[in-house]
């Protein structure tokens, strides 16, 4: 097989088979009767009006007497990537703790392997889990346990099922192929920005899901982990609680991965309080920002905005005050949404559907936080300050889980919001107009301000005065991390125990999480 980088296509112009043959044919200068095979290898776009607009694509295709044109520009030869797991036998079957893309991936690389584990997860199946938060958002009555935070498929499944991450590791491409036979569509093998949709995401986990369990694996909704059993610093077991019955039980077992999203602060006290090294890490909080789909769409791609899909961003910003203000999880035709999991306390995130055909776009906004920042005495102050912003936007949003808003207009001016702009807010049950400097403290508030001001730089039009700001946005990722030995992936206290994923301080999105997973997998694996 070859590979052609580098291949521009119209932005006008349909992608069909012939086209791409045709294309193919001059390039190489090839009868189209050589090629065998065409599929897209990569896919982004060039919205660049002095340039004319087109996709940029990868290529790959079978063809007669492919090596004949490997002397040409931008043609490589590629190997078919396959990815092996050995088979291995254990008397007793290791636990995944959380069933998020971390627990998700790592059940399904240690069920293809022979080892049939046992998941443990908070909350519900994602069908039932859906239920609750539909009720949740319409009514602002909270299960703690089954929400978007917890429960089958963890955060990400409410979300935008953004699959772009920043690492570079085979695992990814292992990922998104297992996505892919799980049913996600076969565009995000390929697109430069892919994602899944929340609807999509549902059906894919329950699919991964049905696998696991028919290879022998078990899945225990419902249950959480109370305590981890230990002897002579070797994992021997753990102690389990049916949320729905109350009752307690041992599983014995010598290997658990932990990976248990970055929302599990029981769990975090939990390890706390058996004295594991535990480390505080940098992380960030923020609100949502939203403005029009459609303002973003002809910010981003101007006179092509009416042929292209919805349009998404991403922005980074050194402020004057020299912290960092960064956008994250931005959710083309999306939703603003509830995703509290504590009584009286406030969390908002973004989510999409695979079509992204709302009429709004949202984006966290958020600014760095650094251990120095807090509490010294205290490894797990940052889920203090956490808790702190989202009990004050809790107060700020007056009643049943409302969030506080303010039009970016009002915060620019330093001044709180008594009404709504033209951007209809999307966030269930509904939303209070309010003053953020009741919520953030000065650093915060002063950066968020200072950060729209920045980014309006790099699109235009991003400090209209009626966009929108949503508060608060406090779990973009863990402000601590579980130490664990960088060559075995095991704690570095407990032989067995393997931190694993977001919530232990090693991902931060999907695909990172997901490829933590399969590591943590392939270390066990190894280990036997």
């Amino acid at each position: 097989m070859i590979r052609i980088s580098n291949v521009k296509y119209p932005l006008e112009k349909e992608i069909t088979e012939d086209n791409l043959k045709d294309i193919v044919c001059k390039i190489l200068k090839a009868n189209v009767l050589d090629i065998l095979n065409i599929k897209i290898n990569k896919k982004s776009i060039d919205a660049r009006e002095k340039r004319g607009g087109f996709y940029v694509l990868a290529l790959d295709i079978n063809i007669k007497n492919e090596n004949k044109y490997l002397k040409l520009k931008d043609v490589s030869k590629v190997e078919p990537f396959i990815y092996h797991i050995p088979k291995k036998q254990i008397d007793k079957s290791p636990v995944i703790v959380g069933f998020g893309p971390a627990g998700l991936m790592s059940a399904l690389i240690l069920a293809r392997s022979g080892l049939k584990p046992i998941i443990i997860e908070r909350g519900k199946s994602v069908d039932k889990r859906s239920k609750d938060i539909d009720n949740f958002w319409k009514t602002g009555k909270l299960d703690e346990n089954s929400n978007v935070q917890f429960g089958e498929g963890g955060a990400g499944t409410f979300s935008d099922g953004k699959l772009t991450t920043g690492i570079k590791d085979y695992r990814c491409r292992v990922l998104l192929e297992e996505f892919v036979k799980a049913s996600a569509p076969e565009e995000i093998l390929y697109n430069a920005k892919p994602h899944i949709g929340t609807d999509r995401l549902i059906t894919m986990v329950k699919n991964i899901r049905s696998e696991i369990i028919s290879l022998g694996g078990q899945v225990l909704f419902e249950h959480q982990m109370i305590d981890l059993l230990t002897k002579d610093n070797i994992i021997i077991g753990v102690s389990i609680k049916n949320l729905k019955t109350n009752e307690i039980f041992n599983i014995d077992t010598n290997n658990v991965i932990l990976a248990i999203g970055h929302s599990a602060r029981d769990t975090f006290e939990l390890i706390n309080n058996k004295n594991h090294p535990i480390e505080k890490k940098p992380f960030a909080v923020g609100v949502r920002i939203e403005h029009s789909q459609e303002f973003v769409n002809n910010a981003q791609y101007g006179k092509f905005a009416c042929f292209l899909p919805p349009a998404d961003y991403k922005l980074a910003v050194r402020l004057p005050n020299n912290r960092g203000a960064y956008t994250f999880c931005m959710c083309p035709g999306g939703y603003v949404v509830n995703a509290s999991s504590e009584k009286n306390r406030l969390v908002t995130n973004g989510m999409s559907y695979f079509s992204r055909s709302g009429k709004n776009a949202n984006s966290a906004l958020l600014i760095e936080v650094y251990p120095s920042d807090l509490d010294d005495n205290n490894i797990l102050s940052g889920i203090k300050f956490q808790r702190e912003l989202e009990e004050k936007a809790f107060i700020a949003g007056g009643k049943n889980y409302y969030a506080p808003v303010q039009k970016i207009g009002d915060i620019l001016k330093g001044i709180g919001s008594t009404s709504i702009g033209n951007i209809e807010p999307t966030f269930k049950p509904g939303v209070t107009p309010a003053d953020f400097k009741q919520i953030f403290p000065n650093f915060i508030y002063e950066s968020i301000r200072l950060g729209i001001i920045e980014m309006d730089k790099k699109i235009k039009g991003f400090a209209n005065e009626n966009g929108l700001l949503t508060a608060v946005e406090s779990r973009s990722s863990s402000p601590i991390r579980i130490i664990r030995d960088k060559e075995t992936l095991q704690s570095i206290k407990y032989k067995g125990l393997y931190p694993c994923g977001e919530g232990c301080g090693y991902a931060g999105g999907i695909v990172s999480a997901g490829v933590d997973g399969i590591k943590c997998a392939e270390a066990l694996i190894n280990s036997l």
